[in-house]
């Protein structure tokens, strides 16, 4: 019982560790798809724009995980594998997402997510994300 209490709790560590890696590959993700630091936008110029964006990607990313997680392999190393591809994919999709929707709409999209005025355009982007991110975690179930 010990045994799978501390297998349990090292997996957990394990996952944990993965999905904090590849939420912070969702915040790298979202600034290389913003122009300027993210960090300085949300966390100095108090941007609402780009802390929307980043939020929806990063719950976007956590919802991918959790379904990769929840729909996981019983082999460990097979479920770890697959949380890992499928968050990479799902990162990938929402960058998909993000070009698709610039392309569609007028200007760059990125400079609208870092306009200090509120938008539209940063919580259809971030609806964007999301939808993207639940379109993965519905591939994974």
């Amino acid at each position: 019982m010990l045994e799978d209490l501390l297998t349990g709790a090292w997996q957990s560590v394990v996952f944990g560790v993965v999905g904090v890696a590849l939420m912070a590959a969702g915040f790298v993700l979202v600034d290389v798809l913003t122009p300027g630091k993210l960090r300085e936008l949300i966390w100095v110029q108090r941007n609402g724009n780009a802390g929307l964006l980043l939020a929806a990607n990063q719950l976007g990313v956590a919802g991918i995980v959790f379904t990769a997680i929840v729909t996981s392999y019983d082999d460990f190393a097979k479920g770890l594998a697959s949380t890992v591809l499928f968050g990479l994919i799902g990162l990938a999709v929402m960058a998909l997402a993000f070009g698709v929707l610039d392309l569609l709409t007028p200007g760059r999209l990125g400079e609208v997510i870092c306009s200090d005025e509120p938008h539209p355009a940063a919580r259809v982007s971030a609806a964007t994300h999301f939808g993207a991110a639940l379109i993965v975690c519905a591939c994974i179930a």
